[in-house]
């Protein structure tokens, strides 16, 4: 079978790292098997939907490492949505309703006073095209609802219906089409409702497998049925769980909780945030993966936990600076490069500094303290003597990983000073600060000319 997969954001906000999960869960599964992912907007909302939001979705998955075999928007599909509307009414399978919202609640409630299930009863099939006239002369439009096949001959009499499918995820799964309301694809000012677009650009696309948060489950028998009214065959579902807070709340795009944007605004790496996208909640252990191709490795959807996946983004952050800890050179030099790090110095400056560093960015500051120096000082008396002496006592060139070691050697033995005491100073003296990265590894970054003009 030749692998189809799709993510389908609503261009409404920014996408956050429960969205990210989806798109990469989608992303992996192509990858795995040589397919297409195609992303999709969602953008039938007219009024919420945003161009720079959809600008900002797709930089924000080129950001992560995902990159679209094919990008469709739905705004531009309407004539497909309205020819599936068309078979669907021939087939008898459309039907207008003129419920207001008021009346549906006041006749839920009276099904579950009755302690019946509170779905449609389908009374606007009962309307003559009479009645149906003299509603509309009321100035009433109607909605379109799928008849969905939970009946023998009476609709007015629906059975239990069985629609099963297995799972790539929760394995077999049943749900029961008598126990659903008919789902409106049409609303009265003719818009579509995301059901019919979204089942008919899955057929015209060829979508093979969907992988999708497990709040669509239900959805799913509905949806099954469409396909089949539609005479086409249904594809692979697949249903992961969804990512919380850490407090159990659930995460939004209108609220910006935890965005992409905003992560990648903070330093965060993206192959941190897609490796515990993916494999938080799962049986794999949440490490950070240096690449897509080893995070593809790892992937395995069936893994995952059927229980929502809560994390704390101090976990995304650990993840972040572990890698950064362990990057190679090549991996941070574009990154590099925007800060003005470059040139022969550039690779040992990084060896040098990574091990110290919450995000790249940081790189910066101690690029600035190796090639102008820390300014100011804050040494006491007793203490800027002991540099000043320490400093005279530096070796000649050329410097190398053990030239530290050597020098406070010397130093020791002539000023009789050891540990903290012997150490601190000079750090302060060299850098402007109390820790940060091996003095050994900074040694051979300076001359012997620039460390001396630090001498206090």
């Amino acid at each position: 079978m030749n692998i189809t997969v799709r993510f389908a954001p609503s261009p409404t906000g920014h996408i956050h790292i429960g969205n990210a999960r989806t798109a990469l869960f989608n992303w992996l599964f192509a990858k795995k098997d040589g397919g297409r992912f195609i992303l999709r907007f969602d953008d039938t909302d007219l009024e919420r939907s945003r161009r720079e939001y959809a600008d900002q979705i797709e930089e924000d998955l080129l950001w992560l490492g995902i990159r679209p075999d094919k990008t469709v928007r739905q705004s531009e599909r309407f004539p497909l949505y309205e020819r599936a509307v068309e078979k669907l009414t021939e087939k008898g399978l459309l039907y207008p309703c003129y419920e207001t919202p008021e009346e549906l609640e006041l006749r839920r409630k009276v099904r579950l006073s009755r302690r019946l299930p509170p779905v449609y009863g389908r009374e606007a099939l009962k309307l003559t095209s009479e009645e149906r006239q003299a509603v509309e002369a009321q100035g009433r439009k109607p909605h379109w609802r799928f008849l969905l096949p939970n009946f023998d001959d009476d609709p007015f009499s629906p059975r239990r219906t069985e629609v099963r499918w297995d799972d790539l995820v929760r394995g077999h799964q049943t749900v029961d089409l008598a126990s659903m309301s008919d789902p409106v694809l049409v609303r009265e000012d003719g818009t579509f409702l995301y059901t019919l677009p979204s089942v008919v650009d899955d057929i015209e696309l060829g979508v093979s497998h969907i992988i999708r948060g497990d709040d669509h489950v239900t959805n799913t028998g509905a949806q099954i049925a469409l396909f089949r009214a539609l005479d086409a065959e249904p594809p692979v579902f697949g249903h992961h769980n969804l990512l919380t807070t850490a407090s159990g709340e659930g995460l939004s795009k209108r609220t910006g909780a935890l965005s992409i944007a905003s992560l990648r605004e903070a330093g965060i790496e993206p192959m941190a945030v897609a490796s515990l996208a993916v494999l938080i909640g799962t049986s794999e252990a949440v490490t950070g993966c240096r690449n897509m191709d080893e995070l593809a490795e790892r992937f395995d959807p069936a893994s995952s936990s059927k229980s929502a996946a809560k994390f704390d983004p101090a976990e995304l952050a650990m993840l972040s600076r572990n890698l950064i800890h362990t990057m190679p050179y090549e991996e941070a030099e574009e990154q590099l490069n925007e800060m003005g790090i470059s040139g022969p110095g550039a690779r040992p400056f990084w060896n040098a500094v990574r091990g110290n560093l919450e995000k790249v960015a940081d790189a910066a500051f101690w690029w600035r303290i190796i090639r102008e120096g820390p300014g100011e000082t804050e040494l006491s008396d007793e203490d800027r003597s002991f540099v000043r002496e320490a400093f005279d006592l530096l070796p000649p060139e050329p410097w190398d990983r053990d030239t530290w070691r050597s020098w406070t050697e010397s130093v020791k033995a002539v000023t009789g000073r050891k540990g903290k005491a012997l150490f601190r100073p000079l750090r302060l003296a060299l850098t402007g600060k109390e820790s940060g990265p091996e003095l050994a590894d900074l040694m051979p970054l300076l001359n012997r000319d620039t460390a001396m003009s630090r001498r206090p």
